[in-house]
């Protein structure tokens, strides 16, 4: 009896292995027909309720009907999903740059678009709106003649707003990077209308009821795909899944989960009516999100000092060295990061480096990387100013004495050179700790990013904004306090 319990046992035993390793192999089966076990989707979460941060109670995670549909294929084809994110303008250079396998964010395959990346079948079809004041009775596209009209750059919509422009005399386009910066336009009488995508659209009027909407009637259908890597392996398994998701219900359940309610607004439920009345009570539950930034922007910020003054002081003892081809170097380095924008920079380090070394350098670390290069050379000047301000007296004495040039440069001249231009290095911190916002366009989500998430939820604008301007006021009043009892300590020691 006991035999036969022992036999029983261990043909269980064997039958759950058996099954455990067979479903794993095919769960390896399908990652490998994809050749990758993990697959990188980069979105732009900030449009909802295709893809949007869920910012209730601090949390960073990323959903929406975009987000669903991504987790569906990644479940079927059996590969880990890994997000990213950037501004939507930069979804398409970083497939170029081979920093992600596809992208989900609403996009549109247009002509122009299928020159440069491929797309999968159309997932969703939606619609084009006129966004304006109630009242204006801005219904058709002739109506905008001899209007202001606001787009989001890089969309099909700025693409219909164009091709409307060239039918309908009058049009002045103005594009902006988010949705939410568009519709502030709107209500800030700088532009007479916008053009949106009507599921976005939807959320924005319901929040703001000074607001309207109208569908713009149109023969062309237009819809949402997933967007590829010209040549992509991918683009066939994933299409054969859409097309059986779309069979079997489950794209038809998630669309009626994202459209049919307003899902992605949770604004209060009562709005403010015109005006610049704000109402802070709406990003309450929010707080949480914004303040999780704080680290981030600080790390950041030290980093890129720290490593800043390293560079600087090097750029700056190349310049008083006295040997010419050195001093051409840092002065011709100098010239160039001065001399163009730190966005330019950015953008390039970020998208420029996986092309042209093979490195997939994070947005963080491209971040850092060209803050790094580019406060070096302005802290190059500051420090060769402070070095040679110091009296000429101390190096003459440390020269006589015998003591080596880099050991007098360190221990003597440095030390009091860094204690003339502490200030100076103040004011470069704190420059780096406002400039750090812009990071923001390559999707690190510090302060100003997370501000600008709540506002994209809660279809609002300036209370988000104003929140975060408080938090980089506060930080840097604390930075300029603590550098001011520095130097009250470093003045007493004298």
């Amino acid at each position: 009896m006991n035999k036969k319990k022992v036999w029983l046992s261990t043909i269980l035993v064997v039958a759950v292995v058996i099954s455990i390793i067979i479903g794993h192999s095919n769960s390896l089966k399908a990652a490998s027909s994809l050749g990758k076990d993990t697959l990188t989707m980069i979105t732009s979460p900030d449009y909802p309720p295709y893809e949007f941060y869920d910012t209730k109670g601090g949390d960073r995670e990323i959903v929406g009907f975009d987000i669903d549909i991504a987790k569906t294929l990644a479940e079927k084809l059996g590969f880990k999903l890994q997000i990213m994110e950037s501004d939507f303008n930069g979804l398409i250079p970083a497939l170029q740059a081979n920093r992600a396998d596809f992208v989900m964010a609403g996009m549109t395959p247009t002509p122009e678009r299928q020159k440069n990346i491929d797309f999968s079948i159309i997932y969703y079809e939606a619609k084009d709106t006129i966004v304006a004041p109630k009242g204006s009775n801005l219904k058709q596209p002739q109506d905008l003649s001899g209007k202001k009209v606001g787009v989001q750059l890089g969309t099909i919509q700025e693409q219909n707003a164009q091709k409307i422009a060239k039918k309908v005399a009058g049009i002045q386009l103005k594009q902006l990077n988010k949705v939410p910066e568009v519709v502030q336009e709107i209500k800030s009488g700088r532009i007479d209308a916008a053009i949106v995508e009507d599921t976005v659209a939807k959320g924005f009027a319901q929040a703001n009821p000074d607001l309207e909407f109208n569908v713009i009637p149109s023969e062309e259908a237009s819809g949402s795909a997933i967007a590829f890597p010209k040549g992509s392996s991918f683009v066939e398994p994933f299409n054969k899944v859409l097309q059986q998701i779309k069979d079997d219900g489950t794209l038809n359940k998630l669309v009626a989960k994202w459209f049919s309610q307003n899902t992605a607004n949770p604004a209060s439920s009562t709005p403010a009516k015109g005006g610049l009345n704000l109402d802070f009570t709406r990003i309450l539950p929010d707080i949480p999100f914004i303040l999780r930034g704080i680290p981030l922007t600080l790390l950041f910020t030290l980093l890129s000092v720290t490593l800043g003054l390293i560079w600087g002081t090097i750029l700056s003892l190349l310049k008083i060295l006295g040997i010419k081809p050195l001093t051409w170097v840092a002065n011709a380095y100098t010239s160039v990061f001065r001399g163009t924008p730190l966005l330019l920079q950015l953008a390039l380090v970020y998208y420029a480096t996986p092309q042209l070394t093979g490195y997939d350098i994070s947005a963080l670390q491209a971040g850092v990387l060209t803050f790094t290069l580019n406060s070096g050379a302005y802290m190059s000047e500051t420090i060769r100013g402070g070095i040679q301000a110091v009296d000429k007296g101390q190096s003459e004495a440390a020269m006589s004495m015998g003591v080596p040039y880099w050991l007098m440069m360190w221990d003597v001249i440095l030390p009091q050179a860094l204690k003339n231009i502490l200030p100076a290095l103040v004011n470069e911190t704190i420059g780096l700790l406002k400039d750090s916002a812009l990071v923001s366009t390559i999707g690190v989500v510090e302060i100003l990013r997370s501000a600008q998430i709540v506002g994209a939820n809660k279809y609002i604008y300036f209370e988000p904004l104003l929140f975060a301007g408080l938090i980089y006021y506060v930080l840097v009043m604390g930075m300029t306090l603590s550098a001011s009892a520095l130097e009250r300590r470093l003045r007493q020691s004298e």
